[in-house]
């Protein structure tokens, strides 16, 4: 007899399993030179040392008195090479947890080390919850909020737009509260770690509350038809297109008052479709999709409730390098269309999931959506284990076609003359960067590539 498996074991046996699936008090702490990897492995360089603060006044000292590079690194969560520097890093980790709430404001502050995963118990204790949340929650608060790090929704920014006020130490020294109507607000929420340093982050919440996900097969144009629809309907809805195939797997998440019901996946059935996918990928590509689709429709729909961040973020432990650009909306589903053909039509050899999703606008300089319009994020993916630059190579220019931003924490090759012209606000930034550190103390490479050109 055939086994039939849902989408969670799916979720939890395959390739998209990646997808989805400590502080201590004291004096600052500082370490020789060590070798420094991020967390897919495809980023190394040797810091000149490491210097862990326990406090913004310690920190402040070391900027003032040093020279030289500097980076700030968190969970070294981003694709792309912010981190690698040789210089010194400075490690968040001590600077991080709840530190204040506010229960009439719903708002929270909390050390930008904090991790996202370690955020939604401390804020439930004090009867709030996040508003939203990107999947995977290793990301350190300062990280995600850099970056522009979104999770999924038509009505809900990325995670820097309920940022209410942060504390900015410079590359002098000095140390700054930002807020509202400060002239540094709209660029230090999203600012790649290139105006200092954060240390603590106010975010603004909502009381906590219990989400119901929903998971099921679809053909890719069925689901393209009604997505708007869909996505205007759902507080959550976004679909992973399958490589090779004309199915996509989908996820609709809304708010409910029924009991927590999230089981976790079976032993059995996960070896049982881990096997299948082995034998999926030993195809060539030009010979997958019926065995792709054929195991597509024997995907069942499966249902998940929990609190709110327990259905939004997940630990994933299989490693990945991913991708990402947000285009207009209305540019959305032509681009994912060119991007399927053309892994089609070029055998790629690809079986990791495409991500497709809708992200707000929101008023940050630098943000993926920032601006006027939505936009549309598309992921593409490689396992670690995998040379994932030739595929990226490939896509990338589609993206470019349909005015496609880069998620700046994922891989992508553009300068400051292209990003110019994506980023009304863009000169704007290089400004307020020149001003705030014109020694060029907080770039790297990678930087000077995005904001010099």
């Amino acid at each position: 007899m055939t086994p039939r498996w849902s989408r969670r074991d799916f979720l939890a046996s395959s390739a998209l399993a990646a997808l989805f699936a400590a502080s201590h008090p004291g004096a600052a702490a500082r370490s020789p030179s060590l070798p420094w990897r991020n967390w897919s492995g495809a980023l190394v360089c040797q810091p000149q040392g490491r210097f862990s603060p326990s406090s913004e006044a310690e920190l402040a000292k070391f900027l003032a008195a040093s020279s030289g590079p500097v980076r700030p690194v968190g969970a070294g969560h981003s694709f792309s090479p912010l981190v690698p520097t040789d210089g010194h890093l400075v490690v968040l980790d001590r600077l991080s947890g709840l530190l204040s709430h506010d229960p009439a404001a719903l708002q929270a502050t909390f050390g930008a080390g904090t991790r996202l995963g370690d955020i939604g118990a401390p804020l439930e204790a004090v009867g709030q919850a996040m508003l939203n949340l990107p999947d995977i929650d290793r990301q350190t608060l300062a990280g995600a909020t850099a970056t522009a790090t979104h999770g999924t929704g038509i009505g809900f920014t990325c995670l820097s737009a309920y940022v209410q006020q942060l504390r900015l130490v410079t590359p002098r020294g000095e140390v700054l509260d930002i807020g509202p109507g400060h002239e540094l607000f709209d660029a230090a929420r999203v600012s790649l770690g290139a105006l200092g340093v954060v240390t603590r982050m106010t975010l603004q919440n909502r009381t906590p509350y219990r989400l119901k996900a929903r998971n099921w097969v679809a053909p890719i144009e069925e689901v393209l038809e009604h997505f708007d629809a869909q996505a205007a309907a759902h507080r959550h809805f976004e679909m992973f297109p399958l490589t090779h195939s004309d199915y996509a797997l989908t996820l609709a998440i809304d708010e409910t008052d029924e009991s927590v019901n999230n089981p976790p996946a079976s032993p059995e059935e996960e070896a049982a479709f881990g096997e299948a996918m082995a034998y999926w990928a030993s195809v060539p590509p030009r010979e997958r999709q019926p065995l792709v689709d054929g195991l597509a429709q024997q995907i069942e729909p499966t249902e998940a409730i929990d609190t709110s961040y327990k259905i939004l973020s997940n630990v994933r432990n299989g490693r990945f390098n991913e991708m990402e650009y947000a285009v207009p909306l209305d540019a959305g589903a032509a681009c994912l269309r060119e991007i399927l053909q053309t892994i089609k039509a070029k055998e790629v050899d690809v079986v990791f999931p495409l991500e497709y999703r809708y992200v707000k606008r929101d008023d940050t300089l630098l943000s993926m959506s920032s601006g006027h319009e939505d936009h549309a994020a598309i992921s593409i993916h490689r396992m670690a284990s995998e040379d994932y630059r030739p595929y990226f190579d490939l896509i990338e220019p589609i993206f470019w076609k349909y005015g496609g931003r880069p998620h700046w924490g994922k891989v992508h090759s553009l300068g400051a003359k292209e990003l110019a012209k994506l980023y009304p606000r863009f000169k704007e930034f290089q400004e307020i960067r020149e001003a705030l550190d014109p020694k060029g103390r907080m770039l790297n490479a990678h930087l000077r590539k995005v904001f010099l050109g």
